[in-house]
């Protein structure tokens, strides 16, 4: 994921720098080369030991050491980086980028880079909340510098609120989303993923397999890309992605109400649910109890939400998922058509690595003008990211034809 990129890491001196540990592991997990900065108030908490181990790469405290022997350390380290990540950020060290202060190798070397910085601020909450504190913030984001949110919790000095260093998946994602690309800067994307349960009573229902990380992977590469994105989602065991508008359901029709409230304020639509067919025509109002040797029930049809979406399609990109477990190609060139959509995503849910509950797929994605694109197994992150290249293909397409 971040194979080839070199990332400054800067670390400043506050109680969460234990956090910056486990940020460290993340970035180095997924492929990049981390250079670590170390402010002096940073090595009273944690030795710059710990992370050149895990770096593998020296860690920088001084300014006026060099790199190498033609090496200017601050000036390399800012030159060679792709994006620099502040975390923790105190107010001290946010306040002195914004006043443009370069007073030792960590503001130096964040004033030299050309670089995108992103800041992880964590403070008291008082400090958090202060005006001047907050003046600085925003002085530096018309800058171009970019900042993941303190959240509220239990902080280090005993007070409650505002001011906590986030989760370090939290940041990591944040900075993937900084090198990734904004293909699709200015899209609003409604995704659905997930299975929908449809009540038998309160404490059954019918449902299928699906885990929702298909439509889940698709909703977190759409927002790298830079979407807007609103994902309607079923219930799963799934963690929410950032950033993301998420809209939890359990039922088709509930699903369908989600879909069609956001429609017209939506340029893309992709169906990724496993949306149930039947629901039973009557939801008992207490549990069933076991009885006779059989027990029948009556079902009734589910509304095809793809279908009314393609009925209301415009100008919209509309894309659907089609599980089969034979004749994939006919039944979903049959979807394809019936439904009015611009692409369906087909596989054989039977295929080993291409079911539920797996993290690959092996899909085939179908076209209106008869193309069969043939994709060999991959992991589903991988596939989103190619179905959201066929989709800012069509949506450009559709853009020009205007």
């Amino acid at each position: 994921m971040l194979t080839g990129k070199t990332i400054v890491l800067g670390v400043t001196g506050g109680i969460a720098v234990y956090k910056a540990v486990e940020l460290l592991r993340l970035l180095t997990k997924a492929g990049a080369t981390v250079h670590v900065v170390m402010t002096k108030a940073a090595t009273e908490f944690v030795t710059p030991l710990t992370f050149q181990t895990l770096s593998g790469n020296p860690v920088h405290t001084e300014l006026f050491n060099l790199i190498s022997e033609q090496e200017i350390g601050h000036i390399s380290l800012a030159d060679r980086a792709d994006l620099f990540i502040i975390a923790p950020a105190t107010a001290n060290f946010v306040g002195k980028v914004a006043c443009g202060l370069a007073d030792d190798l960590l503001s130096t070397t964040v004033m030299a880079t050309k670089a995108p910085v992103l800041f992880s601020p964590a403070m008291n909450v008082n400090m958090y909340q202060n005006p001047l504190y907050k003046e600085n913030e925003e002085r530096l984001k018309r800058h171009g510098y970019l900042f993941v949110p303190a959240v509220k919790g239990m902080l280090a000095c005993g007070w409650e609120g505002e001011g906590k260093l986030p989760a370090p998946e939290v940041i990591f994602e944040e900075a993937v989303a900084a090198l990734t690309p904004k293909s699709m800067a200015g899209r609003r994307v409604l995704i659905t993923a997930g299975p929908t349960r449809e009540e038998i009573d309160p404490i059954r229902y019918i449902s299928n397999y699906s885990s929702g990380k298909m439509g889940y992977a698709i909703a977190r590469e759409a927002r790298l890309r830079g979407a807007q994105v609103t994902l309607v989602t079923g219930p799963t065991a799934l963690t929410l992605p950032c950033g993301i508008d998420v809209v939890p359901v359990n039922s088709a029709e509930e699903m369908r109400r989600a879909v069609l409230e956001r429609l017209e304020r939506t340029d893309v639509v992709i169906k990724a649910a496993a949306v149930a067919d039947y629901r039973p025509k009557v939801r008992a109002a207490a549990k069933v109890k076991k009885g006779a040797s059989e027990l029948v029930l009556e079902l009734e049809k589910n509304p095809d939400i793809l279908a009314e979406v393609g009925a209301m399609k415009g100008d919209r990109v509309v894309v659907g998922f089609a599980a089969e477990t034979h004749d994939l190609i006919a039944n979903a060139t049959k979807k394809l058509t019936g439904k009015n959509v611009d692409m369906i995503v087909a596989n054989d849910v039977s295929q080993e690595g291409a079911g539920f509950n797996v993290d690959t797929n092996i899909a085939k994605l179908l076209l209106r003008d008869g193309t069969v694109e043939e994709l060999p197994k991959m992991g589903k992150d991988e596939l989103a990211g190619v179905i959201l290249d066929r989709i800012t293909t069509l949506a450009e397409a559709k853009g020009r034809a205007k």
